[in-house]
Parts: structure tokens; C-alpha cells; sequence
């Protein structure tokens, strides 16, 4: 095993560690590398309707409508429908997962086959794309919950899915236009999450 593949695999994989450790009532191993696995499949829908919709560099947002939405409907169909999917925290749990293993899968493309140096490209998506896909799954799997759990209003259904597109198509609009507002929008966005899974952590200790 390599430096580069290291470096590639790491940042997803310790995220990924955080999140299920986080989590006062943890989920059962094999769910959750069979939800990581499901997050590496829809790389080839993505990258099918990606390589359709988006003709050159300069519409990449809209890879963040694509990609977010296979992202929903992998935990809509195939997580949700799993009896081990029964509290609000384990959406955060399992939508980063999906959208983690989407990213790890991504981040092996970018790393190789780029045409940049591997390592350097590894280290910048460990500080950029890596933690914009996970945030996006914590964001999306917060208002899945919610709808899932707390009521079954479509409000939280549409935001689980309008705010990880939105986020992602934002970040890339500006990755390609202005290295500035992108970084912007990704402490917004890393802060933004890390407020909703702290505001689940605090219910969790309360239980």
C-alpha cells in the first residue's frame, strides 16, 4: 500500500470512524460498510449523468443536483427500509456513510487520473472535497431524520435534499471561478453541520 493511496483513502475513512464513534448507540458493523459500499455504487449513475449534463468545468455545480440526489435516494430506498435505521442520529450516521464512500470512491479518480501530482491532489481534497461530502451527508441525514422520526412533515424532507445540493453546487461554482468564496463556503457549510450533529449528540446524551 502506497503513500498516495494513503493519503486518497485516510481522510474519508477517519471521518467516517468519527462519526459512527460519536454515536452513543452504535451501528452494526456490517451495516455500515454494506451502506459505505452503496455510497461507491452510485459513482457510475453519477458519473453517467454527469459526463451527459455537465459539457465542460465551468458548469460543475451541477454535479451537487446529480450527485446529492443519487446520495437521497440511496438512503430514501435502501437505508431507511434497514430495521436497524431507528433513531434520528443513525441518518447522520448512515448519510455519511453514502456519501463518504460516493467521496472515497471519487477522491481515487481525482487522485490518480487528474493529471496532477497524486499527492498534492490527495492532500487538497482532504481539506476541501472530502469534508464537503461529509458534511453535505451529516446536513442531509439531519432533516431526513427529523422527517423520519420527529414528523413526517415534507418541509424536512425537501431541506435533507435542497440544502446538500445546494452547498455542493455553491462550492463548485466557486472552485472553478474563486478559490476565496469557495473556502468561505465551506466553513459556513463544515460549521453549519457540525451545529446539527452536536444538537443530536445533546439529545442522545439526554435520553
Amino acid at each position: 500500500m502506497d503513500l498516495t493511496f494513503i493519503l486518497a483513502v485516510a481522510p474519508p475513512l477517519l471521518i467516517v470512524a468519527y462519526i459512527i464513534k460519536a454515536d452513543r448507540f452504535p451501528e452494526p458493523k456490517g451495516t455500515c460498510f454494506l451502506t459505505f459500499v452503496a455510497g461507491t455504487i452510485i459513482i457510475v449513475p453519477a458519473a453517467i449523468l454527469n459526463d451527459k449534463l455537465i459539457p465542460d468545468a465551468s458548469y460543475a455545480y451541477l454535479a451537487g443536483f446529480t450527485e446529492e440526489t443519487l446520495k437521497f435516494l440511496t438512503i430514501y430506498f435502501y437505508v431507511s427500509r434497514s430495521t436497524n435505521f431507528d433513531e434520528p442520529m443513525d441518518a447522520i450516521v448512515y448519510g455519511t456513510l453514502v456519501s463518504l464512500g460516493f467521496a472515497t470512491f471519487e477522491n481515487l479518480q481525482y487522485v490518480y487520473y487528474s493529471g496532477g501530482s497524486p499527492d498534492a491532489v490527495a492532500i487538497i481534497r482532504a481539506f476541501t472535497a472530502i469534508p464537503l461530502h461529509a458534511c453535505c451527508g451529516i446536513i442531509m441525514g439531519y432533516y431526513f431524520g427529523l422527517y423520519m422520526f420527529k414528523n413526517k412533515d415534507t418541509l424536512n424532507l425537501f431541506k435533507s435534499l435542497f440544502f446538500a445540493i445546494g452547498f455542493h453546487a455553491v462550492y463548485n461554482y466557486f472552485a472553478t471561478r474563486n478559490v476565496l468564496l469557495m473556502v468561505i463556503v465551506l466553513i459556513i457549510l463544515i460549521t453549519f453541520a457540525r451545529r446539527l450533529h452536536k444538537i443530536l449528540r445533546t439529545e442522545q446524551e439526554n435520553a
